[in-house]
């Protein structure tokens, strides 16, 4: 059965209210599944403060945005929805993140590391009718003065553009790092979430809804992120997140 607007709005209150409800309630983590969320959480984020230095465009549409990393294989889900939890179809959606040891592709890396004329952990796909994005990736690393993220843009038209960071709850990232030798060259890192100013900025709805014992050995993050249409970027952005 397909949940009516006023269902979905209903919904959407409930879990406001109580952002924990996705684990104490079955019922509501049920009415959640059946909205066609896959994860849950309501926030406001301001998206001009969320971008960072190192976005460029390659102009690569793919899924597998992995390339020769290493790290632990994980798929990141992104669902663009409106606030009524209706997915929005179409939308193109640029990720990019760090590698194990924290470097970018693409660009200089505050003059430590120049990685110009690379791609690894860049890429964007079209939304599906439901709203889902999907990348094949590696969990992200980490850098100085940074928490534990992944950047993503949301494109509607030439002009709207939503800005987000994905974040991971700190003990998994630390049990992640722990057990997978890729990372562990890279020292303990220096920021958990409580003290990232961007991460404080986006609240505890940014944190990603993040599975470890998936079947086949990847991690899974999933996030509902959604959007007004007729924001412009710089505007205060309605926005659903799944909380690990």
């Amino acid at each position: 059965m397909t949940l009516t607007v006023l269902d979905r709005r209903s919904l959407l209150k409930a879990l406001t209210l109580a952002p924990a409800a996705w684990v104490a309630s079955p019922a509501l983590r049920a009415e959640a599944q059946e909205a066609g969320l896959i994860s849950t959480d309501v926030c406001m984020l301001q998206a001009e403060v969320t971008e960072g230095p190192f976005y460029v465009d390659p102009g690569l549409i793919r899924q597998d945005i992995a390339e020769d990393r290493a790290g632990l294989p994980m798929v990141l889900r992104l669902q663009v929805v409106q606030a009524d939890c209706s997915p929005v179809a179409g939308a193109r959606v640029d990720v990019w993140h760090c590698d194990a040891d924290g470097v970018y592709s693409g660009v200089e890396n505050f003059g430590a590391t120049d990685t110009r004329g690379q791609t690894f952990l860049r890429g964007t796909q079209m939304t599906a009718a439901d709203g889902l994005a999907e990348f094949r990736s590696v969990f992200p690393g980490w850098y100085p003065g940074r928490a534990v993220h992944i950047h993503y843009k949301v494109f509607l038209d030439d002009r709207t553009a939503l800005t987000g960071q994905v974040f991971f709850d700190d003990a998994l990232s630390d049990a992640i790092y722990a057990e997978h030798d890729a990372y562990a060259g890279h020292g303990p890192r220096d920021m958990p979430n409580d003290r990232d100013r961007i991460a404080r900025q986006a609240g505890p709805g940014a944190v990603a809804r993040l599975e470890l014992d998936a079947p086949d050995g990847e991690a899974v993050a999933a996030l509902v992120v959604g959007i007004d249409p007729g924001a412009r970027s710089g505007g205060l952005i309605e926005r659903l997140f799944g909380r690990g």
